[in-house]
């Protein structure tokens, strides 16, 4: 096992890895923007090193910076957490050059299944199911092309990124060239690369991902969960095990399986699908890296996949064999974020005075935020993880709607998402399963 990781990451994840690591015996590195010098890693770090000032270009995605941290300190591995340089496979080939481990897949892995488009090439090969769609485009006419021979609606996506970024929808021929134009612009931006596919747009899918280990020679999965509830692409509200009939469970997780082994997959990866409503599934895409919404999967299976990866990594091999992972009762996770869900959720900053966090059996709280805490405006919103397991859905429903009403974050003019999540909570399609990308749009209005 390592003897000494930095974490290259902030906030409630940076402090994820921490206690993965403090477990397993390992001192803690946290590399820190200005921005973070107060944050709860920092303050429960071994070492911890200022990387820049707060913009993430300057520090979070300053790779020279990152290195020699790592180097000054001695660091023999590094996380990267999520978001950032988590699947930036040229930073993984740099820290391997200066003798330090990445913690996640190989670069060989993020760069076949992190970009989209050449996911979806590979996904075919080994057979495994994909919307209709197209490689990347090279022009206009490409895309208007392809899009009357799939047939409208169709979605335009980034080849490179994710979050929603780069992405358009397109019902007709007369708005497909500005749409592909758009897209191009915002993906390039966002992304540093430009390059976009087309799919098939299914309408009112289940978003369902399949959580994937696998050590170079062998993969396993743990189960998949329902990550439906999103708002602009966004995921808001996490559930494991989803509300699939268990042939089409079986088949996706087969599938993920199958995909994941034929890149002799390394770390922990998730592989998002597509559901419609007669219980088809579509490979989307593949996170290589940790996901926000892991606690669900750990909760279900009893297993630390942030171990699982550090393990992983240090050569130790994959533990965990297929027929010992089973799926006990029901997790739900609700994101709470810096915003206010009444005014189009506005982003909500400013300095959190008072914290108080369920508590109880069953429940858990993911979360670097404390009382004197100053939520930056620099970086994503999201300010805790609030996740319960019950022995099945409704127990589930009931202990969240719990420890929702414990739950207290407040200061100065600050909002959160807290109670969007109590009205999901309420909501009548919520409770009897009745659950889709278009959600938030169609059922909350409602």
């Amino acid at each position: 096992m390592f003897k000494k990781v930095l974490i290259a990451n902030r906030g409630e994840i940076a402090l994820r890895i921490l206690r993965a690591a403090r477990e397993l015996g390992v001192r803690v590195v946290v590399a820190h923007s200005k921005a973070d010098a107060d944050s709860l890693p920092v303050l429960l770090a071994d070492e911890a090193i200022c990387i820049g000032p707060a913009s993430p270009a300057a520090s979070y995605l300053n790779i020279p910076n990152i290195l020699s941290a790592a180097i000054i300190s001695g660091a023999d591995a590094i996380h990267p957490g999520y978001g950032f340089l988590a699947e930036n496979a040229q930073f993984a080939e740099m820290i391997a050059e200066h003798g330090i481990t990445f913690i996640g897949p190989t670069p060989e892995n993020m760069r076949m299944l992190g970009d989209k488009a050449t996911a979806r090439r590979i996904a075919r090969e080994a057979g495994v199911p994909v919307v209709p769609g197209t490689d990347a485009l090279e022009s206009p006419a490409e895309a208007l092309a392809a899009a009357e021979e799939i047939g409208y609606p169709v979605i335009l996506k980034a080849s490179a990124g994710g979050g929603g970024r780069g992405m358009r929808l397109v019902h007709g021929p007369e708005d497909l060239e500005n749409a592909v134009m758009q897209a191009q612009e915002e993906a390039k931006a966002a992304f540093g690369n430009p390059e976009i596919y087309l799919e098939k747009y299914i309408e009112e899918p289940k978003h369902v991902e399949v959580q994937v280990l696998g050590d170079g020679e062998r993969v396993v999965h743990l189960w998949e969960r329902d990550c439906s509830i999103q708002r602009r692409h966004q995921k808001l509200l996490e559930e494991a095990p989803s509300i699939l009939a268990d042939e089409v469970r079986r088949g996706l997780t087969a599938a993920a399986v199958k995909l994941a082994a034929h890149i002799g997959y390394r770390s922990a990866g998730t592989l998002e699908f597509l559901v419609d409503r007669d219980g088809n599934y579509y490979f989307i895409e593949m996170n290589t890296r940790i996901q926000v919404e892991h606690p669900v999967t750990e909760l279900i299976t009893g297993v630390d996949l942030v171990a699982e990866q550090f393990r992983i990594a240090a050569g130790e091999g994959l533990r965990l064999r297929q027929e010992e992972i089973e799926s006990r009762g029901h997790a739900i996770e609700v994101r709470v974020n810096a915003e206010d869900p009444e005014h189009d959720f506005r982003p909500s900053i400013g300095k959190v005075e008072t914290v108080l966090w369920p508590g109880g059996t069953g429940v858990r709280v993911d979360s670097h935020v404390y009382a004197g805490y100053e939520i930056p405006s620099h970086y994503d919103s999201l300010i805790a993880k609030i996740i319960v397991w019950a022995e099945d859905r409704p127990a589930a429903i009931r202990r969240m709607k719990r420890a929702l009403g414990e739950t207290v974050i407040d200061g100065p003019g600050l909002k959160t998402t807290i109670p969007f999540h109590k009205k999901v909570l309420e909501n009548a399609f919520f409770r009897r399963g009745a659950i889709y990308t278009n959600f938030i749009a169609r059922r909350m209005s409602e």
